[in-house]
């Protein structure tokens, strides 16, 4: 069946005839989650390629409904004290209703922490994105339209935890500095009254706006939906229409519960409009465009171009000999988002990767630390491709409900191909949180022997751009051979482990007297035949003495070339931290909840726990202005 672009005139008269609607939402009680179902572990994992619905659903739209919504309750002031909980044991929240965990499952048992106002006050961030209360996860449809950045997540309008979701909206004309807007899209009909779930913009050629979304039904059953602007003229997109006509249900083999997240469309050699949809399976069927054996249920997929000579970015239906194309996936299993680059067959409908060894949920990773449910788009304004991140909290749900908020946003990364490597890509904050940049210290050629920590004057430590290049001593370089060559960043004492070329690197939220501290690091280790393999890590083992928070240790390899130095890049920003080694082939984000390294207590330390070798560290460090939200 051929597929075609929608009718101009047909979609501007539906817009027309547009009847508004009041939301159902009109409870200030947060549902209780249905109680957990285990769910089976598949065998393989596929993109499903759909065509064709953007063209059927904007053609034939006959019956249109305007949406009006109430606009987010203002943040309280201040916050009251809540006595928390003896014992940590955290509501299972999601899995029942067919998403992946929304609470920090590692706490359990975990005794709870009495927190001031002052500590919680002190986590909430400066110029990273959130609401100004309740929870917030993944990453919704983000676009440029009308001279404005959209942002669009999932979020509950009652209360700090996950549940009633529906989309917030935000904009902004620098991707910084925000204006929150009525919430978008909330769950009212039968195809999303379970919620209105993760989607993507899409741009058409005459330059119409839709979003492919996932609601669940009133039968908890994942089906694909379409939304468009209610006043495509309306720069702010402040009102949505959802289509009411056709569904997306899962295909024969696919769960009614493992279908959902659908990707921003792209057009095909043949004139189709495609895009891919997340799922597990235990048989291949047509229509996919890639599986990966044994890697469980895909959420939140990706697919887009990368240019392998150019430093822009690409329009999603961009494709040519110069081009590979990432697919990237959130994996149920593990919370963690992977990718893979490859090349894409328009004809076939087909993906590729390069390198079956690091293929998609078994090789590489956009951030080794805190990082889920990503989302990119393209920039037509900047010609570059920006990716969005949830930011989740790794405190106590309990926590959570007393600051009255959860989770955050990364700072929107740019994406480019890594043409010295040709085998990843790299990641590194948009150009414009520059801007904030105020104060700027610099150290040349800090000297750290074997075993030193080294203070760094830069004042108020709570809102930092770092960026640091790191040298060691080529002696001790060339003198050891075979040292600790089995390290795993993951795996290791952290930085207390210490090995003859490492751990070295920058303290972070670190108090006097170092009983708080979190080590972003190096750590270098050496074969018996010369080779050298780079480490790059993030320590949260003493990041904290509150006994319900994540204190688990994050980082992976990162490739250094033959002439480069140690280098990174560190946005410190209350209790996120994000790290980029070398140019962002290898990230870290870190959440952070000290008690103790807050506000003027705390400090920042160039340290060298190598056994061996002297570093030398020189640094530009910046304190950060807040970039002030809107209301």
């Amino acid at each position: 069946m051929a597929f075609r672009e929608p009718c101009d005139n047909t979609f501007s008269n539906n817009i027309n005839n547009a009847i508004p609607y009041a939301p159902l939402l009109d409870s200030t009680v947060v549902a209780e989650p249905p109680q957990r179902r285990r769910r089976r572990r598949s065998s393989s994992v596929v993109l499903l390629l759909m065509t064709g619905l953007l063209g059927v659903a904007l053609i034939f739209a006959v019956v249109r409904f305007g949406i009006r919504h109430n606009e987010i309750g203002s943040r309280s002031s201040s916050l009251e004290t809540r006595r928390p909980a003896e014992m940590i044991v955290p509501a299972d929240r999601g899995v029942a209703e067919g998403v992946s965990l929304k609470t920090f499952g590692r706490l359990r048992g975990a005794r709870a922490y009495s927190w001031t106002n002052n500590m919680l006050a002190w986590q909430r961030t400066a110029f990273h994105f959130q609401p100004r209360k309740n929870w917030m996860n993944d990453p919704n449809g983000p676009v440029y339209y009308k001279g404005w950045y959209h942002f669009f997540y999932q979020y509950n309008p009652f209360g700090a935890v996950w549940g009633n979701i529906a989309w917030g909206h935000a904009v902004s004309r620098d991707l910084i500095h925000w204006r929150h807007l009525p919430i978008a899209m909330v769950p009212d009909h039968w195809y999303d009254i379970n919620g209105v779930w993760t989607g993507s913009a899409t741009i058409l050629k005459d330059g119409q706006l839709v979003m492919l979304y996932t609601g669940s039904t009133n039968e908890s059953v994942q089906v694909q939906n379409l939304a468009y602007p209610a006043d495509p003229s309306d720069p702010l997109l402040v009102d949505w229409i959802k289509y009411p006509a056709t569904r997306y249900w899962s295909p024969h083999g696919v769960g009614p519960k493992d279908f959902r997240d659908p990707t921003t469309a792209w057009l095909t050699p043949q004139g189709k409009w495609r895009f891919t949809i997340g799922s597990k399976t235990f048989e291949l069927l047509d229509g996919v465009l890639h599986a990966v054996p044994g890697t469980g249920m895909w959420e939140c997929v990706d697919f887009y171009p990368v240019s392998r000579v150019m430093e822009n970015g690409l329009d999603t239906s961009d494709n040519g000999p110069g081009v590979k194309h990432a697919v990237k996936t959130s994996l149920d299993d593990d919370r963690n988002d992977y990718y893979a680059l490859g090349t894409y067959d328009g004809t076939t409908g087909k993906w590729t990767p390069d390198n079956p060894n690091i293929d998609v949920g078994i090789g590489l990773r956009y951030d080794y630390g805190i990082f889920y449910a990503s989302k990119t788009f393209y920039d037509q304004e900047k010609k570059r491709r920006v990716l969005w991140g949830w930011i989740k909290e790794t405190d106590s749900e309990a926590a959570d409900i007393q600051k009255g908020w959860a989770s955050l946003q990364a700072i929107p990364r740019t994406i480019v191909f890594d043409k010295k490597t040709g085998s990843n890509v790299l990641l590194w904050p948009v150009e414009e949180v520059e801007r904030l940049r105020v104060n700027r210290k610099v150290f040349h050629k800090v000297e750290a022997k074997p075993g030193s920590v080294v203070s760094l004057d830069v004042g108020s430590t709570s809102q930092l751009d770092i960026m640091a290049e790191f040298e060691v001593d080529q002696e001790a370089l060339s003198r050891i051979n075979g040292t600790n060559t089995t390290y795993s960043c993951t795996t290791s004492n952290g930085a207390a482990q210490r090995g003859a070329l490492g751990p070295f690197g920058i303290l972070v939220h670190t108090d006097n007297d170092l009983t708080e501290q979190t080590p972003i690091y190096f750590y270098i280790s050496k074969d018996s035949l010369g080779n050298l393999k780079t480490f790059f890590c993030a320590d949260h083992s003493r990041s904290s003495e509150a006994t319900d928070v994540n204190k688990a240790i994050y980082g992976s390899i990162v490739p250094v070339l033959k002439g480069e130095k140690l280098s990174v890049r560190i946005l410190v920003d209350h209790s996120i931290v994000e790290s980029f080694a070398q140019g962002g082939r290898t990230c870290i984000t870190s959440r952070i909840y000290p008690t103790k390294a807050i506000n003027e207590d705390a400090k920042i330390f160039v340290f060298n726990n190598a056994t061996d070798a002297t570093i030398t560290a020189s640094l530009k460090i910046w304190q950060m202005s807040s970039a002030y939200i809107h209301t």
